[in-house]
């Protein structure tokens, strides 16, 4: 019997270590924290410029852009998927060159919800929440679902939905090493052709 569940236990978690989503890019895993969100209700393309607004931006900073969104004080830029968006006058101010921008108020909460979540996971592992910043954000389509809507004549047209999956890693900002300035010797024309003929006879001397 014992054995019998050491079997079944040992199947759960291969099974669960096969279902477990790999992130697109991974960061320190000291210094970062991460959250993931499935089968999103809301529409891919609206994510997917939510997302593209608040990347690379500090966690903070970010928060509060999305929630002036929802009480649309600013919006979102549209770039990619822009055919038949209007213009606004905000869209200027977050430095839209087509001045087209819209309010995906739903986007902006689940996007908010998803960045809290991996704030408290980076609380959990004793990071600075002040000092962490979007470092990677990424909004894939997931599996479109079917609904009906009813036409003249008897006919039925499908009523597609474009739900998505989004991937949010959160990352301490990390100081770059100023590289050591380099003060190469400067060679002279007449050295530089009598190391071309030692290259070309095949000496090795310095």
């Amino acid at each position: 019997m014992l054995a019998l569940w050491n079997a079944h236990a040992r199947s759960c978690v291969n099974s669960t270590e096969a279902n477990m989503v790999a992130y697109a890019r991974e960061g320190e895993v000291t210094k970062s924290a991460k959250a993931r969100g499935s089968d999103l209700r809301t529409h891919f393309k609206n994510m997917r410029e939510t997302a593209m607004a608040i990347k690379k931006m500090e966690l903070q900073e970010a928060k509060k852009y999305l929630e002036e969104v929802i009480a649309m004080r600013r919006c979102i830029v549209f770039r990619r998927y822009c055919g038949g968006v209007g213009r606004t006058a905000q869209a200027k101010n977050e430095g839209s060159t087509n001045g087209q921008g819209r309010w995906p108020k739903k986007s902006a909460e689940m996007l908010l919800n998803i960045l809290k979540n991996a704030e408290s996971n980076a609380e959990v592992k004793g990071l600075d929440t002040d000092a962490l910043s979007v470092f990677h954000i990424q909004v894939n389509r997931a599996v479109q679902q079917r609904r009906r809507t009813y036409r003249a004549h008897g006919r039925i047209n499908p009523y597609m939905s474009s739900p998505c999956h989004v991937e949010v890693v959160l990352s301490e900002a990390v100081e770059a090493v100023k590289k050591e300035a380099e003060n190469p010797r400067r060679v002279g024309a007449k050295e530089a052709r009598r190391n071309a003929a030692r290259l070309k006879n095949g000496s090795t001397n310095a």
